[in-house]
């Protein structure tokens, strides 16, 4: 990524509590889209709407918002779901915990351990693997399990291959060092090694998480831009005012 399209995106974030931005770049070939806030007390995340439907799309979540005044300032899917929408490992929002920490390896992404998990606790993000967070006892306002890490403590998951042949569409969710949150969604297919370097490279994040792939959505209000496709499970994003 060219310093000079680094620099500012981390202007645009720097600026207080309620700074956030969306910015497109390039990053080893490929095209991303980063989304930055710094005040982790509006990101939220959802599921089902106050009737108990799924909101399934980001058009559903935003006219919800719009009762209270707010919107969606930028969202993604959340972390990957079940056939109902239901979210596969790990799930707690402002309506409650609805499933439950998953450490077992298993098929697909999800179960390439380590996995992990986002968590809002208080005003602090927090990515963090499954299991140290399982041991952590933190009192999370949200939290989404989703995998594979993509980086961890510094490091790049140890089954990604900087050769491999399998590109996907893919988003993630990374925090640096001094709090600030990036969501980040490939506009082109990616190998997960790339969009790991992306992360610990680029936004120095020292630990980071794989989200989703295939059907990764972005909504940026900023962009003009909303993403449509096949209803969503979880979705994660932050609010602003209308």
């Amino acid at each position: 990524m060219p310093r000079v399209l680094f620099a500012a995106l981390l202007s645009l974030i720097a600026t207080g509590g309620q700074a956030e931005s969306c910015k497109q770049f390039n990053h080893f070939g490929d095209d991303y889209t980063v989304c930055a806030v710094d005040d982790a007390s509006r990101i939220g995340l959802w599921l089902l709407d106050e009737t108990g439907e799924i909101y399934g799309d980001f058009r559903a979540l935003n006219e919800e918002l719009a009762q209270d005044g707010l919107k969606l300032a930028f969202a993604m899917n959340g972390g990957m779901y079940h056939d109902d929408r239901r979210a596969v490992g790990l799930f707690i929002n402002d309506q409650g915990q609805q499933q439950s920490l998953m450490t077992k390896e298993g098929p697909g992404n999800f179960g390439l351990l380590p996995n992990g998990v986002f968590c809002v606790a208080g005003d602090t993000a927090i990515v963090m693997q499954s299991l140290e967070f399982q041991d952590a006892g933190l009192d999370c306002r949200i939290a989404t399990q989703s995998g594979p890490m993509l980086v961890i403590n510094g490091q790049l998951h140890p089954k990604f291959l900087a050769d491999s042949p399998s590109k996907k569409w893919r988003n993630g969710i990374g925090v640096d060092a001094a709090g600030t949150t990036y969501f980040a969604i490939s506009d082109n297919t990616v190998r997960f090694h790339d969009f790991a370097t992306l992360f610990r490279d680029v936004l120095k994040a020292p630990n980071a998480l794989f989200l989703d792939g295939t059907i990764s959505r972005l909504f940026a209000d900023e962009l003009s831009r909303e993403d449509s496709g096949a209803r969503m499970g979880p979705i994660l994003g932050v609010v602003a005012k209308h």
